[in-house]
């Protein structure tokens, strides 16, 4: 009797290329971004990606947004809500014009009391503009604004679901305990001042979706609602352009990271403080930072202050294909922060097979699983052990490598995710006509 054929293991790639029966008609979609740059954040990253992935599957979908403005995909129809943008603008951008809008006005008084009220203004806008738009959609889905003005959608009968990343309030704990002086900590909590608005609105939501497990559970902690209440469609990474570039040869004694640099969630002092340490044994070791320190901030106070001013590369506003070209090159790639609510930095390290150091903070442990090595969060000593492990041993580089691509495309592809929140898009729409 012959002997049977070996089973061949699929290749992620070939098998995201296959076709798949669509899970319903096509749907007429609006995503909605009070400020969807993606060299912003997470957020804008988010947009970016799910509007195109919903195209791909067949949907037609309306990016809604305040400025700054995403980056989409040619098939996305981009429609912009101007604002004062005064964060870019500053506050004696204002002119006589724009006091015949209240949320002009609004958004620049908060601004000069220290706010930030783009979430809420940017949602009077968006209804504004939906009330005379919102038959050319099916359904309408907010990017986090979570603003009075989705409660006023929502009366109106618009189908309406509303991804929360992950609550604000985690940003505001850590950004407080980082905070050494009493009048920054009042600064803090007058800029977070937003959260009452987001809890508020979030309790009478009918619709949320979360990015993690994590995230739904302190969600439902600190916003008071059920988790049970909160849908969960992971994030995904773009493999066609987050992807190995064989070609490229890595740096034998390079580290990167991906970090807002002066946000004490993103943890980067605790990664600047293991690299002086490691210059000690390392001493040709680069650090390559994606991200731009605030003149003045802490991030260029703690680098002089280590003496590594002249040591550490920060680099802003790359294109993705720089950005994967940087993860090509990287000896490996660490993620040193606090808290995420996903862990983008750390899934675009892995699928660009480039060996990842995280923290556990947040939704991390979620997201690299055993595909990287993982260290308690705000703890230097472990960095330091852990990267100096990776360093010296070329053959674990390479299976964290291996192991992180073949993770993420079985497991957070934006194919995936795109047709897991095209199931919760029927089920709420069933809900809706029933």
């Amino acid at each position: 009797m012959p002997a049977e054929p070996a089973l061949l293991k699929p290749n992620p790639a070939e098998l995201l290329s296959l076709p798949e029966k669509p899970l319903g008609p096509p749907l007429r979609i609006a995503i909605l971004g009070y400020r969807s740059d993606p060299y912003g954040g997470g957020q804008g990253v988010y947009i970016k990606y799910l509007s195109k992935a919903l195209v791909e599957s067949g949907h037609r979908v309306d990016v809604i947004s305040g400025p700054p403005y995403p980056q989409l995909d040619p098939r996305v129809r981009l429609i912009r809500l101007p604002s004062l943008d005064l964060f870019e603008n500053g506050l004696c951008s204002l002119r006589w014009g724009h006091l015949h809008s209240w949320s002009n006005i609004l958004e620049w008084l908060s601004k000069l009391s220290g706010g930030f009220a783009e979430p809420m203004t940017f949602g009077r806008r968006a209804v504004k503009y939906l009330r005379q738009h919102h038959g050319d959609y099916d359904l309408v889905h907010d990017n986090q604004s979570l603003s009075y003005g989705m409660l006023t959608l929502q009366q109106m009968g618009v189908p309406l679901v509303t991804t929360l990343h992950h609550p604000i309030t985690s940003d505001l704990r850590i950004a407080i305990k980082a905070a050494n002086k009493w009048w920054r900590k009042l600064l803090i909590y007058r800029w977070h001042s937003f959260l009452w608005m987001q809890k508020r609105v979030a309790r009478r939501l009918h619709n949320i979706v979360t990015v993690s497990e994590c995230s739904r559970q302190d969600i439902a902690r600190d916003f008071g609602l059920q988790p049970a209440g909160i849908h969960l469609v992971y994030n995904g990474i773009d493999t066609g352009d987050f992807r190995p570039l064989p070609k490229v040869q890595r740096k034998p004694l390079r580290l990167m990271a991906t970090a807002s640099a002066d946000q004490p969630l993103k943890g980067l002092r605790y990664l600047l403080t293991a690299y002086a340490r490691l210059l000690r044994s390392y001493p040709d070791l680069e650090l390559l930072v994606v991200g731009k320190p605030r003149s003045g901030g802490q991030t260029e106070k703690l680098l002089h202050k280590l003496g590594l001013a002249d040591k550490v590369r920060f680099v802003n506003a790359i294109s993705t294909q720089q950005l994967v070209h940087y993860y090509a090159e990287a000896t490996l790639v660490v993620v040193p922060s606090v808290y995420e609510g996903f862990g983008l930095p750390a899934a675009e390290a892995m699928a660009c097979a480039a060996p990842v150091v995280s923290t556990s903070g947040g939704a991390l442990p979620e997201v690299v699983g055993d595909a990287g090595v993982q260290v308690p969060v705000r703890n230097v000593a472990a960095l330091v052990r852990e990267i100096s492990t990776l360093l010296d041993d070329p053959r674990l580089r390479e299976q964290l490598g291996a192991r992180g691509y073949e993770r993420i495309t079985q497991k957070f592809c934006w194919r995936l995710t795109a047709r897991n929140m095209s199931a919760y898009y029927y089920q709420v729409l069933g809900c809706a006509n029933s």
